[in-house]
């Protein structure tokens, strides 16, 4: 099938091209501790599929996403699909615990381990951006000692481009001290801003944002029912999808939806249009569990709100 030709972005100064919007692969990791429930490997790999073949060039998953699933699945996708027509990206630095939530370790050697066991999963031989999930806050580790690993992984050829997720300015600074930092990964949306912070640094210094949950993990999506979510659904312990947190968040998409309809577009579209509208982001990592969900979330691509409609879409979330 052929694709669909849409807007492109380059990932920072030395980075490649991306599409406005990637796929995103947390929810192929099936259930586990930060899951989002049950999921059908052959609708995920349905899903990645149709998001190659309407253009979407590029893939986010993590190691720690189903305790490696997420990447066993996107390694049996890409063999269905032509490798070189997609970037690869994924995340290493959170471990596992028998019990509880994952730890961050960021050493040498752990590294080392996990980018060998993703290539394994991925059945690939390099993967395109490899970056820090977290920030180590665990094991004590200079991130300037975890950085010249990357350094060392990308000079052996088994990584092309170097970045990070959630890091702030400082931690930035360091890191670009030694080498590069292509991509920074942060959570943006119409309702989580804090990221707006060092976007600008971003933009001074040529790296490439790729943000994610742009629509809040679906709460902007226009169509959330709390009652639809799993009992082990990540989400029901998230405050964004508490009360009374969830029935002001719900109000603010009901003020949205005019404004996208105008368009004859969804409220998750306009939620992820709005992000691709700061001048720092390259693109948005959007999910999709199925291949309808992929056909909506393209509809963001290609278009640009107006100023009007930016300020019309700030008084929307702002109002009481």
């Amino acid at each position: 099938m052929a694709t669909t030709t849409h807007e492109t972005r380059p990932l920072g100064k030395n980075g490649p091209e991306l599409t406005t919007i990637g796929f995103g692969a947390w929810a192929a990791g099936g259930p586990w501790l930060v899951g989002w429930g049950p999921q059908k490997d052959e609708d995920s790999i349905a899903a990645i599929v149709r998001s190659v073949e309407l253009g979407v060039n590029w893939i986010d998953t993590a190691a720690i996403y189903g305790l490696g699933h997420s990447e066993v699945v996107v390694g049996q996708a890409l063999k269905q699909i032509d490798r070189s027509s997609v970037i690869l990206a994924t995340k290493c630095g959170r471990v596992p615990r028998e019990q509880g939530m994952p730890y961050s370790d960021l050493s040498p050697a752990g590294i080392e381990r996990e980018l060998t066991d993703s290539l394994r999963r991925l059945q690939v031989e390099t993967i395109d951006l490899y970056q820090f999930h977290w920030p180590d806050n665990d094991s004590g580790t200079p991130v300037e000692e975890s950085w010249q690993t990357l350094i060392r992984a990308k000079e052996a050829g088994k990584i092309r481009w170097l970045g990070v997720s959630n890091f702030d300015v400082p931690l930035l600074e360091r890191c670009e001290a030694l080498h590069h930092v292509d991509s920074l990964q942060p959570p943006y949306s119409l309702l989580r801003r804090e990221s707006e912070a060092v976007l600008p640094w971003c933009l001074e210094h040529g790296t490439g944002v790729i943000v994610y949950s742009p629509m809040q993990a679906g709460l902007l999506s226009g169509k959330f029912d709390v009652t639809r979510l799993a009992e082990d659904d990540w989400r029901r312990r998230n405050p964004y999808f508490l009360e009374p947190q969830l029935t002001k968040n719900l109000a603010i998409v009901e003020r949205l939806r005019p404004i996208a309809e105008r368009h004859s577009k969804t409220v998750g579209q306009l939620a992820i249009a709005w992000t691709l509208m700061n001048p720092a982001v390259t693109s948005a990592i959007v999910g999709a569990r199925n291949p309808a969900q992929v056909d909506d979330n393209v509809g963001a691509m290609n278009w640009r709100l107006t100023e009007a409609e930016m300020a019309e879409i700030e008084a929307a979330c702002t109002a009481e």
